[in-house]
């Protein structure tokens, strides 16, 4: 699955509001997730070559902003359950390891 430009810069634009939302920094962030800050940069500019690296982002930050009590600013590209995605590997993205 390939994203519009449009889809392309909300879910950009999302991932900005959520780490706002969730009052992490970016180095925080990338030190979670076992990744340098190149690879997260990657990550949030949609640059990169696992499609399952944003979802497994995106679940972080929803979990982190539901840790500290906020509602996230919902995803409008990166919806539903990736289980029913044929596209990703669902078993990846519940494990939460992001490529290398």
């Amino acid at each position: 699955m390939s994203l519009n430009s449009v889809q392309r810069e909300n879910t950009k634009m999302e991932f900005a509001q959520n780490i706002r939302l969730a009052g992490i920094e970016k180095v925080q962030i990338a030190s979670e997730l076992g990744i340098s800050m190149v690879k997260l940069d990657r990550i949030l500019k949609l640059d990169q070559s696992s499609l399952n690296d944003p979802w497994i982002l995106r679940n972080y930050l929803i979990n982190k902003i539901q840790e500290v009590g906020e509602e996230p600013v919902p995803f409008t590209a990166l919806v539903g359950d990736w289980h029913d995605y044929w596209f990703l590997d669902s078993d990846i993205i519940d494990q939460g390891k992001i490529t290398r």
